[in-house]
């Protein structure tokens, strides 16, 4: 059912949840509706399994990355700069993540692997902030579930929020300028607010 998740990642990227077909997601792959209806359920179901696997992808790439090797702040870099390259080499994730954040919204999703996996990257971003802390690199005190969520918002917010970006940061956030700029000034942000002062 892979070729079936792939295309239908696409037709849900494309045409958001409302507007995809089922139809033409089976079509894609040459199977009938119907053996997408008897693996998924509904639209719905085969949408969250999109969901599912494609957070299952991100938090496996953050959990592999190896950082462990790096001084804290550059380590933490490695790990903000993943969150927007993440993003930025897949130009489908934007579009799928804002539809998600939608259906999220207004659904209660029994099976939702972003929430299972979530644990593996707090602790790998607390594992990096603890031995900041320890070195003196880092400020004391840093929660890492909040720091987390904090710094996922606004690497990726360049991708889910492009509209209110663009205005606000003067240049369009599909540029090379633009994608290169954000990249660097939201790690560099990010970075300096738990940076701590050297006497």
């Amino acid at each position: 059912m892979s070729r079936v998740l792939a295309a239908a990642r696409e037709e849900f990227s494309a045409k958001g949840l409302a507007g995809a077909r089922v139809e033409e997601i089976a079509k894609e792959v040459g199977v009938t509706k119907q053996l997408v209806y008897h693996y998924y359920g509904s639209k719905e179901g085969l949408f969250v399994a999109v969901l599912d696997e494609t957070s299952q992808n991100i938090h496996t790439e953050l959990a592999g990355l190896e950082v462990d090797h790096l001084p804290p702040a550059q380590a933490m870099r490695a790990l903000l700069n993943q969150f927007f390259d993440q993003y930025c080499n897949d130009p489908l994730l934007g579009k799928l993540a804002q539809e998600g954040i939608r259906y999220h919204g207004g659904h209660d999703t029994p099976r939702n692997r972003f929430l299972e996996s979530t644990p593996l990257m707090i602790d790998k971003a607390g594992k990096v902030l603890q031995r900041g802390i320890e070195s003196g690199d880092f400020k004391p005190g840093i929660e890492p579930r909040l720091f987390l969520a904090a710094a996922a918002l606004l690497t990726t917010g360049w991708f889910t929020n492009g509209y209110s970006t663009s205005a606000l940061a003067g240049m369009d956030t599909t540029s090379v300028e633009g994608l290169e700029t954000w990249r660097r000034y939201s790690a560099d942000f990010i970075l300096a607010s738990i940076t701590q002062a050297r006497a």
